[in-house]
């Protein structure tokens, strides 16, 4: 029998809420290192989060991060071992909200490491808080009548920012999703540039992932997916923001 396509070997069992986008985004990374004969040669730093219940996915070499800090130990790591594969895996609360000072200067710095970063618009783990990505009207925990963005601020746009502010020069900034074979694929694609930037010493690079979050949004699976392919991609458009060169 043909073999089409595999478990990726450092691919292992999770815990992850049903629907949740964390799985795909975790395979996607663990494909992609594999076809690029990284498996072997890799760190993960990861954020606190949802992906705290995940480490058991990630049958790789990993640093759990203080919350927030992810990219700063991300750096420190690279910069001892430059010949190995860095990136951070984070959810938006813990690379924005909470370390958006070590985020924002790992891409000031052009550092050569890889940010992951997952947007699920609240804060996962600790049930379902506002944070900086949760969208205008939406009921979370800390904002249960609605985001009040002339209280709170507006929904906030990482890859955006680093890629079009001056003084920024990132090698690739992209976001994508995982609604759908269209959008996995496409996802996957830009993770393989991401993965690429860092291996030709090309400098910072972030691809940032709208996913589901069915517990907190209080939403079935199917649900969810409707609400990321309208509400959610309305505010965060799918795209590459900073290319390649």
């Amino acid at each position: 029998m043909t073999i089409i396509k595999k478990i990726p070997d450092k691919l292992g069992q999770h815990a992850l809420c049903a629907g949740c986008g964390h799985g795909i985004v975790i395979r996607l990374i663990q494909e992609v290192l594999q076809e690029l004969g990284q498996a072997d040669n890799q760190i993960a730093v990861v954020g606190v989060g949802c992906i705290c219940t995940a480490t058991s996915a990630l049958k790789v070499d990993r640093f759990q991060a203080a919350h927030g800090r992810a990219c700063a130990t991300a750096e420190g790591i690279k910069r001892v071992r430059p010949n190995v594969v860095v990136y951070t895996y984070q959810g938006d609360g813990d690379a924005y909200t909470i370390g958006i000072a070590e985020s924002l200067n790992a891409a000031y710095r052009n550092e050569n490491i890889t940010m992951i970063s997952i947007n699920n618009t609240n804060f996962g783990m600790t049930g379902g808080q506002m944070s900086w990505t949760t969208l205008p009207g939406q009921k979370t925990e800390t904002s249960v009548n609605g985001r009040d963005c002339e209280l709170t601020g507006l929904p906030f746009h990482f890859p955006e920012m680093v890629a079009n502010s001056q003084g920024f020069h990132v090698a690739y900034a992209a976001r994508g999703t995982v609604n759908d074979v269209k959008s996995i694929n496409q996802t996957k694609r830009m993770i393989r540039n991401a993965f690429e930037a860092q291996l030709n010493g090309e400098g910072f690079s972030v691809v940032e992932v709208l996913t589901a979050c069915p517990t907190n949004w209080h939403m079935t699976p199917q649900q969810c997916q409707e609400r990321i392919s309208t509400s959610v991609e309305s505010e965060y458009p799918v795209g590459e923001f900073k290319k390649r060169g």
